[in-house]
């Protein structure tokens, strides 16, 4: 059914879908506070919950190859979301609402930080909003854990956290490559399955 609505508002983007496309990015520009990771929750909130452009098995495929490409994770997923919903002009009408608010506010509000930077509101306001984008990332994380222990199996699905948490926590081995070789040991048994 999602699939239905997506292949059909692709196929003619009005000018609701574009309004809701640059409304959507437009948000999640102007509420991701400290950078693309605090931004993926608001993403998902939009693109999954609020608008249904994907399923959440999507969204989490993109995310995971959107983390594996250079560049911030916000503008990929932008593009991309914009892209797949209404073509060439999605992709650039979610990238123009992403970004543009957040420059000429971040212009705006480092001159006024660097003026009140001494302030005591001004650092206590700062530091207040670290604790909710981390329940913000730690809920979705909890909803792909407990997507992968339904699709791939509990212990797999343990395991390979308990494995992508060593290499990347103790070998310091980027996300992208940990991501890359889950890939490439999901093609190889599949291969392995058709032979």
């Amino acid at each position: 059914m999602v699939e239905d609505k997506i292949k059909n508002t692709s196929a003619r983007p009005g000018r609701v879908l574009h309004r809701n496309i640059g409304l959507a990015f437009f948000r999640i520009g102007m509420l991701g506070f400290g950078g693309g990771p605090s931004s993926i929750p608001l993403v998902h909130q939009e693109v999954v919950k609020k608008y249904e452009w994907m399923t959440n098995d999507e969204f989490g495929d993109t995310l995971a190859l959107a983390n594996t490409l250079p560049g911030p994770i916000a503008t990929k997923m932008a593009g991309y979301v914009g892209y797949r919903v209404a073509g060439v002009w999605g992709c650039l009408n979610a990238l123009i609402s992403s970004i543009i608010p957040t420059v000429v506010l971040m212009i705006a509000f480092l001159g006024l930080l660097q003026t009140y930077k001494d302030v005591p509101w001004v650092q206590n306001m700062a530091a207040s909003v670290v604790p909710v984008v981390a329940v913000m990332l730690a809920l979705l994380t909890w909803d792909f854990i407990k997507k992968s222990g339904q699709t791939l199996g509990w212990m797999r699905a343990l395991l390979l956290l308990a494995l992508s948490a060593i290499l990347i926590e103790t070998f310091h081995i980027h996300p992208a490559f940990v991501i890359l070789g889950c890939f490439l040991v999901a093609f190889s048994s599949l291969l392995k399955r058709r032979k």
